[in-house]
């Protein structure tokens, strides 16, 4: 990840109490989540249980994504992101340092790779669906992700679901990208600029999906797009969505639902080609051979007869029993 600030890791130890400077809850760090250039994650034990907590040296950071989180929270019908919780400020307890931090609730998940391993490879076409329909809705916030890789992704369970993790990167529409990672940026591949644009978000995408298939990243050896196609043309998985990659990696695609629609397309081109498969018969349920039209008549009438025979004798104990009530009815 790049960019202009780089403040480095923030050290906490494991056990170690903070208690926010002003609103005076105390949280207990487990352990750290990850690190990034605009600061460090930490998982942390509440009264309320598990959170999120990030800490930065510097409190612009920590109020810039706070009001994302905020109006990320205002979108109604999906969930964009963590939900925030508090923010404050305490004392590093050894350096005496001032530090910033912001607390949001911590959505427990697996790692996309970890998923796709314990399920289908199938399954990264739905999960860039689910992405691409948040973004979407990010998108119409005047907002977008920036730094969108792997890495800042889960799955939750029950039912699947993609989620991002880190608004580290979010920046609003128009200006210049303040966060990204090289191998998802559209700058390095020199294929676009660093303006903060849907398209910039789309690319990332394409990426994410190369990424999945090809479970490796590579390095620019400036052939731009002929490079990434080459890419996707060595890998069987993802020649049926060659298309829809190529389109969003040269920016000819203008909403995220664009390409969601056109990705479904290709998914449903592929579950077609399938082959069905039939259950096998067992030798007990084979076929029985037509029976001739004579035959096959004799054994209706016979049918029929038995029925006959059974609703004659129904209606026969029917009637004696009706006599012999009628019998001790007057015998009374």
């Amino acid at each position: 990840m790049t960019n202009l600030q780089n403040n480095g890791p923030i050290s906490l130890t494991p056990g170690s109490k903070i208690v926010g400077k002003w609103n005076r809850i105390p949280y207990q760090i487990k352990y750290m989540l990850g690190s990034g250039a605009n600061g460090t994650v930490y998982l942390a034990s509440s009264q309320n249980g598990n959170v999120a907590i990030k800490i930065s040296k510097e409190s612009t950071n920590i109020t810039n994504e706070v009001n994302v989180l905020k109006k990320l929270s205002q979108v109604q019908g999906s969930i964009l992101g963590p939900s925030f919780i508090d923010v404050d400020d305490f004392t590093h307890p050894y350096t005496r340092e001032p530090l910033y931090f912001y607390v949001m609730d911590y959505i427990e998940g697996q790692n996309v790779f970890t998923f796709l391993q314990k399920n289908e490879l199938e399954w990264s076409c739905v999960l860039i669906a689910q992405l691409l329909s948040k973004l979407e809705l990010l998108h119409e916030q005047g907002y977008i992700f920036g730094d969108l890789k792997t890495d800042n992704l889960i799955v939750t369970t029950g039912p699947h679901s993609i989620q991002w993790i880190d608004v580290g990167g979010v920046t609003p529409i128009g200006r210049a990208v303040k966060e990204f990672t090289e191998f998802f940026d559209r700058g390095y591949w020199e294929l676009g600029t660093r303006k903060a644009e849907p398209t910039y978000d789309l690319f990332a995408c394409a990426m994410i999906l190369i990424h999945l298939h090809c479970k490796k990243q590579y390095t620019k050896n400036g052939k731009g797009i002929n490079q990434l196609e080459e890419i996707i043309n060595q890998n069987k998985s993802l020649t049926l969505y060659k298309t829809v990659l190529l389109k969003a990696l040269t920016g000819k695609y203008t909403s995220a639902v664009q390409m969601k629609k056109d990705l479904l397309m290709c998914e449903q081109k592929r579950v077609r080609k399938q082959p069905v498969h039939y259950p096998q018969t067992s030798q007990n349920n084979k076929i029985k051979p037509a029976q001739h039209p004579q035959s096959a008549s004799r054994i209706a009438n016979k049918k029929n007869k038995k029925k006959h025979y059974w609703f004659e004798t129904i209606i026969l104990v029917l009637l004696a029993a009706l006599g012999y009530a009628l019998y001790f009815y007057y015998q009374l």
